[in-house]
């Protein structure tokens, strides 16, 4: 049996390349990239080194099959041609779920009802019994259908990448983990940058730079649905587990520095770093942005308030002029910030650099960078 296995990791929007490059870093091969997700191949123990160390992939799928299907009797035929007891034990609990989206099988319903028939009758065949306990571990399959080509994966990871472990509470608007990852990456933090976020909430873009900066794999105080897989060797997590313990860099000399005009958001910025094991890194206070002053040589990245309505609208804006009087704009210090208002650069006072057009949720937004 070939060893290799094709894998495919869905990303925000805009964020391809930089989860291109880690693709490349952990030993992915033959990469395929597409809008808002890459496929690659690996052995069994890329499995564990993708869940474990990509930062900005929001989960790491098993690709077992794509093919096109027009009728119900396509579909089950093509899922029943997959070699799916390669993966799910006779024990294991294999719920289907998925989306169509501009394709002749359209009901989602029948969908999962017609791969949840074919895999059944698959594994029957292969296992010799007539009916499914599903008491053992969950193998989740998930389908997608888009213009009629269906393709069909399972889902390693469990519960999405972007939960670390570390933020267990937030404030009222966090930016997801994986999407801060992908900015530190844009602002290429290094293990000596200093990097300063003037409104933390949370401090995720923060933690996720001092992460990065330590070379500390971000799935590595969590657990992942395939951990539990028999048909996957556990030796492959625990071996995946020591290599990214052995990866940190303890030496790093990175600094973080948070403000916050909210006390709450400084305690819980705190509390989660130390739930990361970065907060001796951090130095964190309360203080408005008209008290920030940006440090020679450091990087500010920050996801500043931005108003849904027309109050808070206008309070924002009054805050980008703000953050224009006191953040650097290039030379020794650069500055990224996302944000979705159109019209950021003429409060800012200056135009980016470089903009990068990126999601946060479903809110297009741009991360405007000056360096």
């Amino acid at each position: 049996m070939d060893n290799k296995i094709r894998l495919c990791c869905p990303c925000h929007f805009g964020l391809e390349s930089v989860l291109k490059y880690e693709i490349l870093k952990i030993g992915g091969e033959d990469l395929q990239v597409s809008d808002g997700k890459i496929s690659f191949s690996g052995d069994e123990s890329i499995i564990a080194r993708a869940n474990l160390c990509l930062s900005t992939a929001e989960r790491v799928f098993i690709e077992l099959a794509q093919f096109r299907a027009v009728t119900f009797e396509e579909l089950f035929q093509g899922v029943k041609a997959i070699e799916l007891e390669r993966y799910i034990a006779k024990d294991d609990a294999f719920p289907v779920k998925g989306y169509s989206l501009n394709s002749a099988l359209h009901s989602v319903p029948d969908c999962q009802a017609i791969i949840k028939k074919a895999a059944v009758e698959r594994l029957k065949a292969k296992y010799g019994i007539t009916w499914f306990d599903e008491t053992g571990p969950q193998v989740q399959i998930k389908f997608s259908i888009l213009k009629d080509m269906v393709n069909i994966y399972l889902d390693t990871s469990g519960i999405g990448l972007h939960k670390r472990g570390y933020r267990r509470n937030s404030n009222a608007a966090p930016i997801k983990e994986t999407l801060a990852a992908g900015i530190i990456d844009l602002a290429r933090v290094r293990p000596d940058s200093i990097v300063c976020d003037p409104f933390c909430g949370s401090g995720t873009l923060l933690i996720e730079a001092g992460l990065k900066a330590l070379k500390i794999a971000p799935g590595i105080n969590r657990r992942f649905a395939a951990e539990k897989w028999t048909s996957l060797d556990p030796k492959i997590w625990q071996e995946e587990r020591r290599r990214a313990i052995d990866n940190v860099d303890r030496n790093a000399k990175f600094e973080g520095i948070g403000f916050d005009i909210d006390d709450a958001a400084v305690a819980l910025t705190l509390d989660n770093a130390h739930k990361a094991g970065i907060k001796s890194r951090l130095r964190i206070e309360q203080a408005d942005i008209t008290k920030f002053r940006q440090p020679e040589n450091s990087m500010v990245i920050c996801n500043p308030p931005y108003g849904e309505r027309l109050l808070e609208l206008r309070e924002a804006e009054d805050i980008y002029r703000k953050m224009g009087k006191v953040l650097q704009k290039g030379g020794s210090c650069q500055s990224y910030i996302i944000s979705p208002h159109e019209q950021f650069e003429s409060f800012f006072g200056t135009n980016a650099k470089k903009r990068r057009k990126l999601y946060n949720g479903m809110i297009k937004c741009q991360l405007y960078m000056y360096f």
